[in-house]
């Protein structure tokens, strides 16, 4: 198991500078990761946040969003050995021939580091803008995988389903890896949960409580094992929506806290089979390194 970071990329402390301090930063500290996510718009008026919260309005950084891709890209020229991750993009808000020759041109121009964490999107006014049908997104994101990997694929390439045909054609860049970079779901009900199973997808669960992941990864390994995947086969990446801090704190979730916290926790989700841990972190990106720092010190290996 090794560690990631969520990178500056959103705000308005993001910044070309930021991102590659941070980034050439967690290379040289020993992270597995760093990691961007997707925002279309912040829209102005409240939204359900998820889609299944009450509406609320959505937070002032998403007013700024670099695109995902194209910061990797920037900073693939800037690494050589972190992994470039995706947690998440919404994929079927992207055509599945553009969002996998992206994919592939990054895997290529980075030496086969990417990870591709996708979702199936939830925000109403983001399908409205991108001009795709809210409606079925679970059976539009299954598609989407499948068109995804058939360009990954050998050519000719051919793909016919109810929502995307692809004519018979030469489509590349190919990426490093036969059969394209490691794909991850960022799902949260259990019936996308068991649907990435089905897709032989790994998981990128954002942890919230102990019984809500493990009762997350319970449901996806039975549901590969029913599909006929290995589920050990299928990497989990767990998401951190919070803060290591340099004080304890009283009230924390999982995997937030200070470092000597944190240290008490990991033999729980190592228990799981994580293959790695990322914090997406609101505290100030120096700060971010020097836990994430001091936390691999101190980790077992």
């Amino acid at each position: 198991m090794d560690f990631g970071l969520n990178l500056p990329s959103y705000g308005p402390g993001a910044s070309p500078e930021t991102v590659v301090r941070v980034a050439e930063g967690a290379e040289r500290i020993g992270l597995g990761a760093v990691w961007t996510f997707e925002r279309l718009l912040r829209p102005l008026e409240p939204v359900a946040y998820g889609g299944f919260a009450p509406p609320a309005p959505l937070p002032a950084a998403y007013a700024v969003v670099y695109d995902p891709l194209e910061t990797l890209s920037f900073l693939a020229a800037r690494t050589s050995r972190i992994r470039l991750g995706t947690s998440v993009l919404a994929a079927p808000l992207h055509p599945p021939v553009v969002l996998a020759r992206r994919l592939a041109t990054l895997d290529v121009l980075s030496g086969g580091r990417v990870v591709a964490g996708l979702g199936q999107g939830w925000m109403a006014h983001e399908f409205a803008v991108a001009g795709v049908p809210r409606e079925r997104r679970g059976a539009r994101f299954a598609e989407h995988v499948a068109a995804m990997r058939a360009v990954w694929g050998p050519d000719p390439v051919r793909f016919d389903g109810e929502f995307y045909t692809i004519p018979e054609s030469q489509i590349g860049p190919k990426p490093v890896r036969p059969g394209g970079p490691p794909l991850l779901a960022g799902v949260v009900a259990p019936a996308a949960v068991e649907r990435a199973a089905r897709l032989g997808l790994g998981l990128n669960p954002v942890v919230m409580t102990w019984e809500q992941l493990e009762d997350t990864v319970s449901t996806f390994r039975r549901a590969a094992e029913k599909a006929g995947h290995d589920p050990a086969s299928l990497p989990l990446v767990v998401r951190v929506n919070g803060s290591l801090t340099a004080k304890p704190r009283e009230r924390r979730t999982p995997l937030t806290g200070s470092v000597d916290q944190v240290l008490e926790d990991l033999g729980r989700v190592r228990a799981l089979g994580a293959a790695h841990v990322l914090w997406a972190m609101r505290t100030q990106p120096d700060e971010q390194l020097a836990v994430l720092e001091d936390l691999l010190d101190r980790a077992p290996s």
